[in-house]
């Protein structure tokens, strides 16, 4: 089953743009084709120009291609299942959050920011015919050490990008996480006070 063929936009309680109804994280990634250079930087400009606290941009990303050595070592530092399917992916990205100033000061914001900044990514990645997949499950000591990363550039997540695989090329197991009905709890549930 291709992309074209397999829908997986999310039945909603209130509308909501398309792009972000039909956005999911896929595990079955073309382990061939290589990924399309613009869309790609399409996908690091939206992360550019996310929201963040006072302009500081807390964010920095390591981008690596599928055949290259940093590509190769970020796969070696994927824990559990994720090494059965991510090193399929055309880009692995490091979202690194930077935690601290040049004066060593706190950035409170560092997170939020650099999620946000990973949201606008795989927003424009999904709009523009790329699947995401985001994943803690990773070694960032690993990864922080091979790309020689300072104390204050904590690697948070690793972000596969490409596009949509053989759902048959998966283990049996994550093919049918990838076909399950897609399910989010009620929004009452998420509202501690709806005044």
């Amino acid at each position: 089953m291709d992309a074209a063929t397999f829908d997986r936009t999310a039945t909603t309680d209130h509308p909501v743009l398309d792009v972000l109804a039909g956005r999911w994280s896929p595990r079955a990634f073309d382990a061939t084709t290589p990924i399309d250079e613009q869309k790609l930087s399409s996908a690091l400009e939206a992360a550019r120009w996310s929201p963040s606290a006072n302009n500081i941009q807390p964010w920095k990303f390591i981008v690596a291609r599928r055949g290259t050595p940093e590509h190769a070592a970020i796969s070696a530092s994927l824990m559990g299942f994720n090494q059965a399917w991510a090193p399929a992916a055309a880009v692995l990205i490091v979202a690194i959050a930077t935690t601290h100033d040049a004066a060593g000061n706190e950035i409170p914001t560092a997170l939020y920011d650099l999620g946000q900044a990973v949201a606008h990514l795989s927003v424009q990645a999904h709009h523009d015919g790329l699947v995401v997949h985001q994943m803690t499950g990773f070694d960032p000591a690993a990864v922080a050490a091979h790309f020689g990363l300072p104390q204050n550039e904590r690697p948070f997540t690793v972000t596969a990008l490409g596009g949509f695989g053989d759902l048959d090329a998966l283990p049996e197991a994550l093919r049918e996480r990838e076909t399950a009905p897609r399910t989010r709890r009620p929004i009452a549930e998420s509202l501690i006070v709806n005044a």
